[in-house]
């Protein structure tokens, strides 16, 4: 078996293969294509002709990257994304409930908990609990769903008034012809299942859809889910490039609707971007929850994405490209024996000459997506929240690194309906990077941080001339940027202390990085665009301290309506800090649960208590944990006048207001 190594798989993809129902070039477009997508790509003619273009493509990608070809490598992959994350929907019995905090209003994201008002649905160790959890005093676990399949493993979910969506990894085997004794293969799969929850006294399975890949990331407009997958080919069957596409030269998906047994895509619907590089597969699927006679629509296209980013109308997926100029070619051996097929890193390894990100674009209508444009812009995306769709034009924020200059620089890019670079603004704070990127309607705002955070503000009003306003430089820096309303934004970020050293005269030379600190919310007044303002700000913690609200928004309970904000938070501390502490020196545990605020433009972040699932047992003297995951809070919501924490081994309700505690489960 010949399998790359994982960073591969993060590269640049530019080939385009249409599965299913996609037709091949001179055929007319399928009812489920749009002539668009038919038109623009073109198409092999053979499965021989596919594994040429793959065997090709994987060569040139192994001497580029320094591994060698395929003799000599094994791939190795694991699998790895709204301006309130309070927004109210019809409830149960008129309930008031809070939802997943989401980047796009009416794009809802996958997570690993939901609730509809009165029941709370909780990915948990391998089953889906459902809690009954109105009233909080009689909290009880409704149902456990578990899963017939011991391989799936559940990962987040979707939810609606009908539908329970559990989305996860699973794999399956299939043949594999090597020499020796027969082993089945493992071919990792994303799975998605689908149950009617309207009874919740009988909640049944009624679909099960399943696609060959790693899981990327999830959506669900309305009653239409998205799934986005990578998958690398299976390069041993290139050896014969006659292959049948039923041995696995092409991916594979099923839909319980349809049938149990995966299908596969002939090799002559095989569509591809004449200038492609990377051989490796994105999928893109899609299905309606509502049409129980329709078939799981997949697209598969050669590449692997990086970075999703959906509006209600189309699907954005991110890559990075590396151009590291020409290949050199190992040198025959003296003795002119015959060079073995190996290739070492160091030897081949060719200087780092270009850095892009290539942005993809699917229209998305009903449950199928299909190809509609590319573009293209210098550096790397950072993640969802450097891209966004407004007005018919496509805005990202990018950093490109000067590789052999020592230092980097930060670009923002405003592309056209063609996604074409309309406007641009270029060299945004030399040698930082990006931290986090927020699109607010006609402006941009950008983080950049090396020694210190610089907090750009950007008028994006005229997408081909878009302008930077103002600047605000302060100690530490945001991880991400949460709307408050269109004049102010919360920053979530860590305090820093830049790392200096003493020369013998005294004097101080800056090193040129900073130590993190604690975690540092801050309020930022954008109301004068030209001079925004630092207006609140609280610190927690010291060095150590962290918050999945840094990695994941999801974890984030915000409304302002109600001044409400809460998060998850493990908090290190340092008891007795002198003069001669350094900043690089780490706290001690002192407290994980959920920290709750009152925030207002007057008084800023208001600290109204934590709350913990910990007993005292759990936290001794010496500021050491006695290991207890499951019982580490992992999300916040709110039902009416409670507020709800959730672990893997428990359930907490408190009264939203004052915090007292009304009820609490333990969790089977």
């Amino acid at each position: 078996m010949y399998r790359l190594v994982g960073v591969l798989l993060f590269l640049a993809f530019a080939l385009a293969l249409v599965v299913g129902k996609g037709p091949a070039v001179g055929k007319e477009p399928a009812a489920d294509e749009t002539p668009a997508e038919a038109a623009a790509l073109p198409a092999v003619t053979s499965c021989a002709e596919l594994a040429r273009l793959l065997e090709e493509r994987q060569d040139r990608q192994l001497l580029r990257a320094g591994f060698g070809t395929r003799a000599t490598v094994e791939q190795s992959f694991d699998g790895a994304e709204a301006v309130s994350g309070a927004a109210k929907l019809p409830a149960n019995a008129g309930a008031d409930y809070s939802t997943t905090n989401v980047q796009v209003p009416g794009v809802d994201e996958a997570d690993v908990v939901k609730t509809d008002g009165r029941y709370i649905y909780q990915v948990n160790r391998e089953r889906v609990l459902v809690i009954n959890a109105y009233p909080a005093e009689t909290m009880s676990v409704a149902k456990v769903i578990r899963f017939a399949d011991e391989r799936f493993s559940p990962r987040e979910i979707f939810l609606d008034d009908e539908h329970l969506v559990v989305v996860g990894t699973s794999y399956r085997e299939v043949p594999w012809a090597h020499p020796g004794p027969p082993r089945p293969r493992h071919n990792a799969t994303v799975k998605a299942v689908v149950f009617d929850i309207r009874n919740k006294a009988d909640i049944t399975q009624v679909r099960e859809v399943e696609l060959e890949g790693h899981y990327l990331s999830a959506r669900k407009i309305n009653k239409n889910v998205y799934l986005v997958a990578n998958k690398y080919p299976d390069y041993y069957l290139l050896r014969d490039a006659g292959v049948p596409t039923r041995n696995g030269l092409t991916p594979a998906y099923r839909d319980s609707l349809a049938g149990e047994d995966f299908v596969r895509v002939p090799c002559t619907d095989v569509c591809y971007f004449p200038d492609f590089a990377q051989p490796n597969y994105l999928l893109v699927a899609g299905f309606n929850l509502d049409d129980v006679t329709g078939e799981l629509a997949v697209r598969a296209y050669l590449g692997a994405g990086e970075n999703v980013y959906v509006s209600p109308e189309n699907l954005y997926v991110a890559t990075t490209e590396r151009d590291h100029g020409p290949i050199i070619p190992l040198p025959e051996p003296l003795d002119g024996a015959a060079r073995p097929d190996i290739a070492v890193g160091p030897q081949i390894w060719p200087p780092l000459r270009e850095e892009k990100t290539t942005i993809y674009r699917f229209a998305l209508e009903g449950g199928r997506a299909a190809f509609s444009g590319r573009g293209e812009v210098p550096g790397t995306v950072l993640n969802q929240f450097s891209m966004d769709e407004h007005g018919g034009y496509f805005r990202v924020g990018t950093t490109l690194n000067a590789f052999g200059r020592d230092t980097s620089r930060n670009g923002l890019y405003i592309l056209d309906g063609d996604l074409n670079v309309a406007g641009k603004i270029e060299d945004i704070a030399p040698g930082e990077r990006i931290y986090a990127v927020r699109f607010m309607g006609d402006r941009g705002y950008m983080v950049t941080f090396k020694t210190t955070d610089p907090l750009f503000v950007f008028d994006l009003a005229d997408p081909h001339n878009p302008t930077m306003l103002g600047a605000l430089k302060i100690p530490g820096f945001s991880n991400y940027l949460h709307p408050f309303d269109e004049n102010h934004l919360i920053g979530f970020g860590k305090d820093a202390v830049e790392a200096v050293q003493k020369r013998p005269d005294g004097s101080v030379v800056s090193q040129g990085f900073a130590w993190e600190q604690g975690m540092k919310l801050a309020l930022f007044d954008v109301t004068d665009v030209n001079n925004p303002v630092e207006k609140h700000v609280v610190h927690i913690g010291d060095r150590g301290t962290h918050s999945e609200v840094l990695d994941n928004h999801r974890a984030l309970l915000f409304d302002p309506e109600k001044n409400l904000l809460a998060f998850p938070i493990t908090i290190h501390e340092i008891k007795h800090r002198t003069p001669a502490t350094p900043p690089s020196a780490y706290g001690t545990f002192t407290f994980q649960g959920a920290y709750v605020y009152r925030l207002t433009l007057d008084r800023g972040f208001e600290w109204q208590g934590g709350i913990t699932h910990l007993t005292d047992e759990d936290y001794l003297k010496a500021g050491h944990y006695r290991s207890r995951g499951d019982r580490h809070v992992q999300r916040i919501l709110y039902i009416n006048e409670n507020l709800y924490t959730l672990s893997e081994g428990m359930v907490k309700a408190n009264d939203i207001k004052t915090l007292a505690e009304r009820g609490k489960l333990l969790l089977p």
